[in-house]
C-alpha cells in the first residue's frame, strides 16, 4: 500500500471527511483492522481564505508547496489536496515536490465520463465557478460545464464560507442550495459537481432526483485506489 499525502485544513470540516471516507474504504478493500498509511498536514485556513480574497494566488500556492515538500519529506508517495479551489494553483504543488498529484477535476471527469454525462452543472466557491482552471480541465475533456447565474454564484460563494467552512448547517441555506441544483437540471445539466468538499456536508443525493457528484467522495476513492496499485 502507497503512504497517500494529505493537504488539508481548508477547510477542516471537509479534511476529517476525507480521513474517514479513505479509511473506511480501505477497510472495506482489505479488511480486518486495515487502515490507510498517510500523512496529513493540516494549514491555518484563515490565511489561505485572506489570500484568496486579495488574489494573491502566487503567495498560496507558495504556502502550499511548502506544505507538500514536507508532506512528502513526511514519506508520502503521492498528493491529494482536500480542495478544489486550492487546485487553481496545482501547477505551483507539482513543480514543488517529485511525487504525483491526484487532481481533483480529472477524478470528477473519469466518473462523469462513465456515466455517459456531456453536460454537468457546477457549484463551488465563485473562484471555482468563474475562473478555468477547474471548468476548463473538466470542458478540455468534452464535458459542457453549466453555472449559476451572478446572483446564485454570490449566495453560493458566501454559505461556503460563512457557514460551511465554519461548521454551520442551516436549512435555508439547504433550500437554496436545492433550488439552485433544481435550476442547473432545467439548463440541461444531467447532473451537478458538488465542486467545493464542503457542499457534500449541506446537501446529499438523496435530497433530489438531479445525480449529484460529491468530489469528496470522488477524490478520497481514487486515492484509495491509487494507493493499493488499482490505477
Amino acid at each position: 500500500m502507497k503512504t497517500i499525502g494529505l493537504i488539508g485544513g481548508m477547510s477542516w470540516e471537509s479534511t476529517q471527511t476525507y480521513y474517514r471516507l479513505i479509511n473506511q474504504r480501505v477497510r472495506d478493500e482489505l479488511g480486518g483492522l486495515h487502515s490507510a498509511k498517510l500523512v496529513l498536514y493540516s494549514v491555518d485556513f484563515a490565511e489561505i481564505e485572506a489570500l484568496q480574497h486579495q488574489g494573491d494566488w502566487q503567495a498560496t500556492g507558495e504556502i502550499l508547496g511548502s506544505v507538500a515538500q514536507s508532506v512528502e519529506s513526511a514519506g508520502a508517495e503521492f498528493l491529494v489536496l482536500c480542495t478544489n479551489t486550492m487546485h487553481k494553483v496545482a501547477p505551483q504543488i507539482e513543480r514543488s515536490v517529485n511525487i504525483p498529484l491526484l487532481h481533483i477535476a480529472d477524478a470528477t471527469a473519469n466518473v462523469l465520463k462513465q456515466d455517459g454525462i456531456t453536460c454537468v452543472g457546477l457549484l463551488g466557491t465563485r473562484f471555482t465557478m468563474e475562473q478555468t482552471f477547474y471548468l476548463g480541465r473538466l470542458q478540455d475533456q468534452g464535458i459542457q460545464v453549466v453555472v449559476p447565474d451572478e446572483s446564485q454564484r454570490e449566495r453560493v460563494h458566501s454559505v461556503i464560507y460563512n457557514e460551511l467552512c465554519q461548521g454551520v448547517i442551516k436549512p435555508d441555506s439547504k433550500a437554496m442550495y436545492l433550488d439552485v441544483v433544481a435550476s442547473l437540471a432545467e439548463r440541461g445539466a444531467q447532473g451537478v459537481i458538488l465542486g467545493c468538499t464542503e457542499i457534500g456536508l449541506l446537501i446529499q443525493g438523496s435530497d433530489t432526483e438531479v445525480k449529484l457528484y460529491d468530489t469528496t467522495e470522488i477524490h478520497a476513492e481514487q486515492a484509495v485506489q491509487y494507493a493499493l496499485g488499482r490505477i
